[in-house]
């Protein structure tokens, strides 16, 4: 797993504390970025963190990259609608000619239930490009049987062969994905993400974002992660019983 930072609003918690500024004082928008020195920008977010009053922190944005993950991942990802933005590589339009795989950990642990993972694996490949060649040359003669010169009709076909063909890609598959999440979206992300009941994967992910976002907005995002760091666990008796592990992991991080 690879999760890169790529861009993010500049200067973020300054901006957020022109906006609290806004909200608390006589001041006009011509200067509400006055004074706000690092002193003052730590104050206003501090307040903010504290009270817990979100609303300012959505005017800030965060854009990962992320690769080396499975579908099973970006299926859960991809539900976090509010203030998200989506881009995946397609298996629809990009050929997979060999596709890589996410090898859960307890089943690397195992040499058996590895040997059957790979396999699965490799019989999938072979199936995908199987299909592919069938599905191709039956696409590219229709093609061509309706006027398609070679070179369109070569195109035309491949599309639509691997089109169908990706169904049998499983959900291990890994994928690329750049996506974008408002400051308050990610506090929301990362309380139900880092949460050690979350699927390994998309917990693992999540506290490599948080790291990172810690790194350029470290007041915005100092009390972020699951909901046990700053409270009672929400779980009830379903709770990992881990609370004050949990809080010096996030703590510490």
């Amino acid at each position: 797993m690879k999760v890169e930072l790529i861009r993010y609003t500049p200067e973020p918690e300054k901006l957020i504390a022109a906006a609290a500024k806004l909200c608390y004082s006589k001041v006009g928008i011509d200067e509400i970025m006055e004074g706000l020195d690092e002193e003052k920008v730590s104050k206003f977010l501090n307040m903010l963190m504290d009270l817990g009053h979100e609303s300012p922190i959505e005017h800030v944005s965060f854009t990962f990259a992320v690769e080396g993950v499975s579908r099973v991942l970006t299926h859960q990802l991809v539900r976090h609608r509010i203030g998200c933005s989506y881009s995946q590589q397609s298996q629809r339009y990009v050929k997979l000619d060999q596709f890589e795989y996410v090898i859960p950990p307890q089943i690397a642990a195992i040499e058996e239930a590895r040997e059957l993972f790979v396999k699965a694996m490799e019989e999938d490949q072979k199936v995908y490009d199987k299909l592919v060649e069938i599905l191709y040359k039956q696409n590219y003669d229709k093609y061509i049987r309706e006027g398609q010169s070679e070179k369109k009709a070569a195109q035309m076909a491949e599309k639509v062969s691997i089109e169908d063909a990706r169904y049998v890609f499983p959900n291990a598959c890994e994928t690329k994905i750049v996506f974008t999440m408002s400051a308050r979206a990610l506090l929301n992300f990362f309380r139900m993400r880092c949460c050690e009941r979350a699927q390994w994967e998309i917990r693992n992910m999540a506290t490599e974002m948080l790291k990172k976002v810690r790194e350029v907005a470290p007041i915005l995002f100092k009390n972020a992660g699951p909901d046990c760091l700053n409270g009672p666990c929400p779980e009830g008796s379903m709770s990992c019983g881990k609370m004050l592990e949990i809080r010096e992991k996030f703590r510490s991080l």
